[in-house]
């Protein structure tokens, strides 16, 4: 964070302030997300409004909670 103040707080707690670059996919991990995501909205090949909604809504759920924890893990988050 660079709002005053802030970054005292953060480093009187002992702790440190790590910054991105400005823009750092690599270390995103909804870049991750979304990347399997449009490559199954591409497989899909929806065409019309209503065929994309369904294959959304069938994609969703292929996202397992430990696959996302995982996209944070790769993306430098560590476990709390």
């Amino acid at each position: 964070h660079k709002v005053k103040g802030v970054k005292e707080l953060i480093e009187v707690r002992s702790a440190h302030i790590l910054y991105l670059l400005p823009y750092s996919p690599d270390l995103n991990s909804i870049e991750q997300i979304f990347a399997k995501f449009k490559a199954l909205l591409r497989e899909a090949m929806a065409r019309s409004f209503d065929a994309l909604w369904k294959t959304i809504g069938s994609i969703l759920p292929l996202f397992a909670v430990y696959e996302c924890r995982n996209y944070f893990l790769n993306s430098g988050y560590e476990r709390t």
